[in-house]
């Protein structure tokens, strides 16, 4: 419909009503606890209360400070929420009931506050960020060392490693306060016993609460806010794109790079991608995760690259994404050996990236690798070990027998190789084939060797041939293990791109938004083989895997689907929101609309890694924009149905003001010619009488032609369809004859009816308008005195009225009615001249039957063929 389509303007009408209805988040920052931050938050939210504005004191932290208890009388306060965990009980923020309240502004102190266990969001920064989204204006305190991308710097600051942090990206749109007072005077007040009580501002005293910890805490705080403030003001970003690189192998250098590149990013407000470089031998860690989520926390785009030749792959993705620097750690605790044998990164990038500036980070760390063992055994060690041994006695006896009948040594060799790669093929790891390489040259050179049941070699250069055999079986079960670690990967990417392939052709040929669902469910229920659910942003379930499992359609489990559709943000099982859920739940979003919420059964036994994770991102994207495409596709079709109304309402009111003009004009001056006669008669009778039949035929023209538009009521102009049952042509046909003699008594109409009885599916008052308009055409523009025929025949699967009467129209009338019949544009036609609205009126109604309307000329027989669809079981020969 029209509405469905809004303009530029409306657009960004919606744009800024959306944004203002999300609430405004003011911060009092500062560099310390004690420098004032509650304060001040309370002081403005008394100013504000004075000013009328709805204020409530959602939580404070009780520090028990007489200044700060005092702001607290007057204002509102709602009541803390009690959670007990591990037989305490504790207070908490209690964020349902702010939410149910919703008032206009409300106080949450201590934004880096963890929640106790057993709360819906682990961080109170999660809170807030629900009180934003319902629209509620936050005013909340926070202190420099708890930003999540200053952790580091804060930790070499202080030498106390800040536990609660809060990323970077939500004080992004926030207003900040700075709270400043002099180190100086935090000190005092602290000795004072304002802040802490005497014990423990004696210890903050000795630790962390002196003067030059202070002094660069300060420095640090002002900095940060006034990065903020000049990100705001800028308008034109630097066309800069910073590019990350980090190791799960190195997580504390790699936490370092990230942080560093976030200080960078803050400052210049430049975007950023952090790319993990993880290897395809080893098993995801959680390392890895930590470091992907610490990038999506500070702003970053994350990617996982998991090739063995990374760096060559990173230099090309650097180019691909035209990054303009690239921020990456550099060991100082190298071994000689990795110097001497390894090409550094840095120098790898620096070979292929000769127009992008590389930055390098300086740690001290050893890599986080597993014990040499752990990584060569494998699962299964019991069933590959068995396969090892089965495969050297396999060789063995084979090289017994080509000894036997006097086959070559080097012929023995290669049995024993041969064995050694399907050891390879078979087992899992590097241990079992390296394990077959060594057990093979022993056995060969205690069976085979002479002297023979002995590891004594009397050769030189039998020792040079076992050593090579060693050092070949060794390499080359090394390549087969690692294809067969490509190939696995490969495999599971094939497959998932499969998945993907495959979901688009069912997406193009489904029909509507419920195939779609299930085949979305049904598809990531066979690729991750666990309970699948989608629901509606009601929570309705709208489609499931086909399981017999119901775990996630508990009521429990819908409430964290409705959470996660309203608030559009993951949340169940493995995130910080709602996590003793029993599944992990993403939202399906567009246009900042909620679509669907995926829900995926997820716990210890059925787990998802980064992959998987990213992969079910990108699949609910595809869910979400195939959904948004069947929502255009859906407005564009009524959008079409509406512009077809438009056009039929266009063309009648073009129609009805020209055709009313004719007669009205006539009547009007025949009117006035015997009003005039009246005052001075010179008017013969018969002459009277003719005028007066004049105005009794134009008002007979005028009531026809509103009869014409009372018909068109019958159609429903929202689907621009009719009521059609099956009606006898025989009745429709004598009912239009019947019409005719009353309206034209001297004319001659001629119908020819078929043999056998027809039926029609049509509205038999409409189909009869529009056969009567065309043969009034044929009686007022015929040749006078010849009969209007109509025939009627059948022609699978149409039948056919034929309307034709002698005289031939001219070439520009016959151009005119031939436009309006195969165009949209319609062009009026005179009611005198020819159709006018009776032809709008047939084509409207012919169009709503599904029916054929054209004009034919057949020598001096003009014809009009009417198709309308038989019903074919509903007629007899």
């Amino acid at each position: 419909m029209a509405e469905n389509r809004p303009s530029a303007s409306e657009l960004l009408k919606k744009i800024q009503r959306e944004t203002s209805q999300r609430g405004r988040l003011r911060v009092f920052f500062g560099f310390a606890a004690g420098v004032g931050k509650t304060y001040a938050m309370l002081q403005e939210a008394q100013e504000l209360q004075q000013l009328g504005r709805d204020v409530l004191v959602g939580y404070v932290e009780p520090h028990d400070r007489p200044e700060t208890n005092k702001l607290l009388q007057g204002l509102p306060q709602l009541a803390a929420k009690d959670v007990t965990y591990r037989g305490i009980t504790l207070k908490e923020f209690d964020v349902d009931q702010a939410l149910a309240i919703k008032p206009e502004i409300i106080l949450v102190d201590e934004l880096a506050h963890t929640n106790a266990p057993g709360s819906r969001n682990k961080k109170r920064y999660q809170d807030v960020e629900e009180l934003l989204q319902a629209g509620i204006n936050v005013l909340t305190t926070m202190n420099v060392q708890h930003l999540e991308s200053l952790n580091d710097l804060v930790d070499d600051i202080t030498g106390v490693e800040v536990q609660e942090t809060v990323p970077d990206t939500v004080l992004k749109q926030a207003s900040i306060k700075v709270v400043d007072i002099e180190p100086e005077e935090l000190i005092e007040r602290l000795a004072e016993g304002k802040i802490y009580a005497a014990g423990n501002a004696r210890k903050a005293l000795e630790n962390f609460f002196s003067l030059d910890k202070l002094d660069q805490l300060r420095g640090l705080a002002i900095q940060r806010a006034s990065d903020y403030i000049n990100q705001a003001a800028v308008t034109n970003k630097v066309q800069t794109k910073l590019l990350t690189i980090v190791e799960d192998r190195f997580p504390k250098m790699g936490e370092k790079c990230i942080r560093w590149t976030a200080r960078l990013v803050q400052g210049f407000g430049v975007d950023w991608t952090v790319v993990l470089v993880h290897s395809q031998n080893e098993p995801e860690t959680k390392d890895a995760s930590f470091l992907l989520d610490l990038g999506e926390k500070l702003g970053a785009e994350t990617v996982t690259l998991e090739e063995d030749s990374s760096y060559e792959t990173i230099a090309k993705y650097a180019e691909l994404i035209q990054a303009t620097d690239i921020v990456m750690g550099k060991r100082l605790n190298q071994k000689w050996y990795e110097r001497l044998f390894v090409s550094d990164p840095e120098d790898i990038l620096l070979e292929q990236l000769t127009d992008i500036e590389i930055h390098l980070v300086p740690y001290q760390e050893k890599g986080q690798k597993t014990k040499w063992w752990q990584e060569l055994i494998p699962t299964g060690g019991w069933g590959n070990l068995m396969v090892t041994l089965l495969m050297v006695i396999s060789a063995t006896i084979i090289t017994e027998i080509l000894q036997w009948f006097h086959f070559g040594d080097q012929n023995q060799m290669m049995i024993y190789l041969v064995f050694v790669l399907i050891t390879a093929r078979l087992t899992n790891g590097y241990l079992w084939s390296g394990l077959a390489s060594i057990l093979s040259v022993l056995i060969y050179t205690y069976l085979f060797v002479e002297p023979r049941y002995s590891l004594v070699i009397n050769r030189a250069s039998y020792l040079i041939t076992l050593l090579i055999m060693l050092i070949v079986a060794l390499m080359v079960s090394n390549l087969v293990v690692r294809l067969k670690m490509k190939a696995s990967s490969a495999m599971e990417r094939e497959h998932q791109l499969e998945i993907l392939y495959e979901l688009n052709k069912r997406y193009v040929v489904a029909t509507d938004n419920q195939e779609i669902y299930d085949t979305a469910t049904s598809f990531l229920a066979r690729l991750l083989k666990r309970e699948i659910v989608l629901y509606s942003p009601e929570t309705e379930i709208i489609s499931h895997s086909p399981e017999t499992a119901q775990t996630l359609q508990t009521k429990e489990e819908m409430g964290v689907a409705f959470w996660t559709g309203k608030n559009q943000r993951e949340a169940g099982f493995g995130t910080d929101t709602l996590g003793g859920a029993k599944g992990y739940y993403l939202p399906v979003a567009a246009e900042g609309q909620t679509l669907a919420v995926l829900g995926i059964l997820r716990n210890q036994q059925h787990n998802l890694e980064n992959n998987q994770l990213n992969y079910l991102r990108l699949v609910t994207t595809q869910l979400a924009i195939v959904l948004e495409q069947s929502r255009l596709k859906n407005t564009q079709q009524e959008m079409r149905v509406e512009n077809e109304r438009e056009k039929v309402r266009s063309n009648l009111l073009r129609a009805v003001s020209h055709d009313l003009r004719t007669p009205l004009t006539s009547i009007s001056g025949l009117a006035e010619t015997l009003i005039e006669d009246e005052e001075q008669p010179n008017l013969a009778k018969a002459t009277k009488v003719k005028l007066l039949q004049d105005v009794k035929d134009e008002s007979q023209w005028l009531v026809r032609m509103v009869e014409n538009l009372l018909s068109v009521t019958r159609i429903n102009m929202d689907t621009m369809e009719v009521t059609k049952t099956p009606e006898l042509v025989e009745e429709i046909a004598e009912a239009v004859l019947a019409r005719s003699r009353k309206a034209y008594p001297e004319k001659q109409l001629q119908i020819d009816l078929p043999a056998e009885m027809l039926f029609v599916a049509a509205d038999p008052i409409l189909l009869e308008q529009a056969l009567f308009n065309l043969i009034e055409n044929g009686f007022r523009h015929g040749n006078q005195g010849t009969p209007v025929k109509m025939s009627i025949s059948y022609q699978e699967p149409f039948v056919t009225f034929q309307i034709s009467s002698q005289g031939q129209m001219t070439q520009q009338q016959y151009q005119k009615i031939l436009h309006n019949l195969s165009s949209d544009d319609e062009i009026p036609v005179d009611s005198k001249n020819g159709l006018g609205i009776g032809l709008s009126i047939v084509k409207t109604i012919i169009k709503a039957h599904d029916g054929q309307l054209q004009v034919l000329q057949a020598g001096k027989e003009t014809i009009f063929e009417v198709k309308i669809l038989g019903e074919e079981s509903s007629y007899e020969a």
